[in-house]
């Protein structure tokens, strides 16, 4: 590296005069990399960074928008709250499925096949269910199903293309905390636009809406230039791919019990509120967490390591995130509550980024679509497994917590990345 170069270079020592010799500049001569890591807006200033992001955003807004609409479409069609959160979690859960499959479509075969496959599967998913509502709960299934498995992969797409966008890795790990930082838009956004859309004209609106916002971000994303000139990489056939690496499968692991914090803090909103007769609580605790969590994400690009990070960064955070939700154990007032929540919410960005930069270290060469898209499904099945355990508990911060401490146990496993495989950014 340059910078390492300037400090092997002794520059007290005296030479003698000689006549000047046509010789390249010495690297002393260069100019040394910046003290502190590259801003948001220094990432968003180069070519492209801007429009990839804000439509990997917008394509992604389904996932945040879908869950709600169906809720509220399914009632208003007369089904009871059960049977429309079982398609809620339907539509959480399939994703699960359908990402890691595209994201291996797109490692072989580029990116524009499972993007446009993707979004014309949402797309017809979503229109049928608009036209025909949810009245016939089969056809209503098989619907949500489809128009979860399809999600294109937007995120993975994104972060293998920050590499071809970015002109050094320290811009690039900003990159990765700025797209940690915009999912919090995402299910802060999605939900409040399904609602405001519901309610001024109607749940299939909602669900039209959520269709088009997909087609036209990935539209955007995938006639981007650097989408449709991006190589697929040669790869070897193995049976284990992405998770052939040791230290790969207990840190997705990990990321399931990150999830879970997440889904358990929206039952724990709703349960808190209900205790202390706050309704308020209930939409203002999640959305707290996440604006903690772009805060976070925020002071997070200006601090972190210059170097790429290592196993101790992962270990470090998982530990601070699990004690952060120790405090709110205690019986307190509602506003505490909420205050308090703005703890573990400020780590939570910090604490994905990191994890996202290691499996993208970790996943072998011509995977590392494939690995963001296991990524993403291990924290929606956190998300919905923390959900589901939340409800019998009656909403208690203890599940929270105990999904961070099982998070962070597992990343002190020995497995964990070494400084090796993660200087592979560098």
């Amino acid at each position: 590296m340059a910078h390492a170069q300037v400090q092997d270079i002794p520059r007290t020592t005296k030479t003698p005069p000689r006549a000047p010799q046509p010789s390249p500049p010495s690297p002393a001569d260069t100019p040394e990399p910046k003290a502190t890591p590259p801003t948001f807006r220094d990432v968003l200033r180069h070519r492209y960074c801007a429009r990839l992001l804000i439509a990997s955003v917008t394509g992604r807004l389904s996932l945040g928008m879908v869950p709600v609409a169906l809720i509220l479409a399914a009632q208003a069609d007369g089904h009871s709250l059960a049977s429309a959160s079982l398609l809620a979690a339907l539509y959480g859960i399939a994703p699960a499925l359908g990402l890691p499959m595209l994201g291996r479509l797109a490692d072989l075969r580029g990116l524009l096949l499972p993007c446009y496959l993707g979004a014309a599967l949402v797309a017809v998913a979503l229109a049928t269910l608009t036209a025909a509502g949810t009245t016939h709960l089969l056809l209503a299934t098989v619907c949500v199903a489809l128009a979860g498995a399809g999600c294109p992969p937007l995120e993975g797409g994104l972060r293998s293309l920050w590499h071809t966008v970015l002109p050094d890795d320290a811009h690039v790990r900003t990159a990765y905390t700025l797209d940690s930082s915009s999912q919090e838009i995402v299910y802060v956004t999605g939900p409040a636009l399904a609602i405001a859309t519901a309610t001024w004209l109607s749940p299939a609106a909602a669900l039209a809406l959520a269709a088009a916002a997909t087609a036209a971000g990935t539209l955007a994303f995938a006639t981007a230039p650097p989408a449709r000139t991006w190589p697929a990489v040669p790869r070897r056939r193995e049976r284990l791919g992405v998770l052939r690496p040791p230290a790969m499968r207990p840190l997705l692991l990990s990321l399931v019990f990150l999830g879970a914090t997440v889904g358990a803090l929206d039952v724990a909103g709703i349960a808190v509120a209900d205790r202390q007769d706050a309704s308020w609580l209930a939409g203002a605790l999640p959305a707290a967490f996440s604006a903690a969590g772009l805060l976070g994400g925020v002071l997070f690009a200006r601090l972190q390591p210059t170097t790429a990070p290592q196993s101790r960064h992962l270990m470090l955070l998982g530990a601070a995130y699990a004690a952060c939700w120790l405090p709110l154990l205690a019986p307190l007032p509602a506003p505490a509550v909420l205050t308090l929540a703005l703890l573990p919410g400020a780590l939570f960005v910090p604490l994905l980024t990191v994890a996202s930069l290691t499996v993208t270290a970790l996943a072998p060469p011509g995977t590392s679509t494939e690995a963001v898209g296991w990524m993403s499904s291990a924290m929606r099945l956190g998300l919905a497994g923390g959900t589901a355990l939340a409800g019998p508990l009656s909403g208690h911060f203890a599940v929270p917590l105990v999904a961070a401490a099982g998070c962070a146990l597992l990343l002190t496993a020995r497995t964990a990345p070494a400084p090796a495989p993660a200087a592979t950014l560098v």
